[in-house]
């Protein structure tokens, strides 16, 4: 299975839960979207990895790791975020000390937050894109200002267990066909509701299996 490389894009507050948000990550040589429910602790530390200038007054628990790594000489070489499964991101983080390379499970959420502070390359597998990836159509003039661009973060405040389970039901798209959700996904994907979209494009998947 081939790699796709990812960039983050930014985090976006979620409409339907407080303390939830959605974190865009960006396909690097294509325009697809993979959009992920995650928490307002994650979104901060993300966020404040992202924004260069923020310092806190004391290390974030992901500062901690970092410097944990860095005293025993552990490098974090690439994330990648390997299995979906119902609505659920896996990923693994790919280390390195003395030559010796160890691959450690982790929060789709927390390895990305790593992954950023090490400078490390994201990736997913391309079934993993091809099933949860999500089309946004941009206006041609604005692809060079917006490349790689993360404007749109927010530097102030993942879901735990399944991202259904996370979220209250405010929408059951059970009951919809599949034509009608591909037209409320394209509507999500307009307006830029990402977690929603997430969830839409998560029902399509399970009447699609």
């Amino acid at each position: 299975m081939s790699l796709v490389k990812l960039t983050i894009k930014g985090i976006s507050y979620s409409q339907t839960q407080n303390g939830a948000y959605a974190l865009i990550l960006n396909e690097v040589d294509g325009e697809r979207k993979l959009p992920i429910v995650i928490g307002a602790f994650e979104a901060q530390s993300i966020a404040i990895a992202l924004e260069k200038e923020i310092k806190p007054p004391r290390p974030l628990t992901h500062d901690l790791f970092k410097n944990f790594a860095d005293r025993f000489d552990i490098i974090v070489k690439q994330v990648i975020i390997h299995k979906l499964v119902d609505g659920v991101f896996f990923s693994s983080i790919i280390c390195e000390r003395d030559k010796i390379e160890e691959i450690i499970d982790a929060r789709t959420s927390d390895a990305i937050a790593l992954a950023l502070r090490f400078s490390a390359p994201i990736f997913t597998y391309k079934n993993i894109l091809d099933k949860a990836g999500i089309y946004l159509k941009i206006n041609p003039a604005e692809t060079e200002d917006n490349k790689d661009s993360n404007d749109d973060v927010l530097s102030t405040p993942e879901t735990f267990g399944n991202v259904e389970q996370s979220l209250p039901i405010t929408e059951s798209y059970s009951d919809y066909s599949l034509q009608e959700l591909y037209n409320k996904l394209e509507e999500a994907v307009q307006n830029e509701d990402y977690e929603k979209a997430a969830k839409i494009r998560d029902e399509i998947s399970k009447k699609e299996s």
